[in-house]
């Protein structure tokens, strides 16, 4: 990807990708977020939580991480499982 450079704003403006009113902004936005779903699936349990410590807050957000990591293997695991039984390797036998 391209790096640009702008020396104003107005040329900034001029090189928008999508304009707001255009109907194809939607589902491009949309194969965004799909994408960030199938890739990122982070899970964060919902509501306020309270912590009397930053040490407390920070074994929370570690928790949350862990249980992410994990839930990322499993999820790896079985597509993987899944890509191998349906192309088999032959015998080299």
């Amino acid at each position: 990807m391209p790096v640009r450079k702008f020396r104003s704003i107005e040329e900034m403006k001029a090189v928008r990708g999508y304009d707001r009113d255009d109907p194809l902004l939607a589902r491009v936005i949309e194969g965004i977020w799909t994408f960030g779903e199938r890739t990122a699936r982070l899970r964060f349990p919902p509501g306020l939580y309270r912590h009397r410590s930053l040490a407390d807050l920070n074994a929370r957000t570690a928790e949350w991480a862990d249980q992410n990591f994990r839930s990322h293997q499993v999820r790896r695991a079985a597509e993987r499982a899944a890509a191998a039984a349906a192309s088999p390797t032959p015998d080299r036998g």
